[in-house]
């Protein structure tokens, strides 16, 4: 068993493309559209993974609270101390909040957490 993909709601879904495209190496199928029920999606696939993120977006979604039940953020394996602290600072310096990190957790894990331009939490690990 794998899991295939994760989807998520989002405001704008061009500019969330972009923002994985640009930072996470993300490869984009072509834009979804069902005028019916005014519903737009993409399925991005990363390099090196089987599990694919999908960006949905309908009009009648609208915003929720950020800290709720539920899934609380996408976690992104990068490999090494230092691609982790390259893609932290990339994302600072383009005006992405660092919320915690880059450090070693209580339970073994180098990671930092930042937040996607529409406040998703991303964990940036080894």
């Amino acid at each position: 068993m794998k899991i295939d993909h994760i989807a998520l709601w989002v405001q704008d879904i061009e500019q969330m493309r972009r923002f994985y495209e640009t930072y996470f190496e993300a490869k984009s199928n072509d834009r979804y559209k069902n005028e019916q029920k005014q519903f737009t999606s993409y399925f991005l696939t990363f390099p090196d993974s089987a599990c694919r993120l999908e960006l949905m977006h309908r009009t009648d979604v609208q915003e929720s609270g950020r800290e709720t039940l539920g899934y609380t953020h996408i976690a992104f394996s990068l490999g090494s101390k230092a691609a982790v602290e390259a893609l932290t600072a990339r994302l600072q310096e383009d005006g992405y909040p660092l919320l915690d990190g880059p450090r070693m957790t209580g339970d073994g894990y180098y990671e930092s957490v930042m937040l996607d331009p529409e406040q998703n939490k991303l964990e940036l690990t080894i």
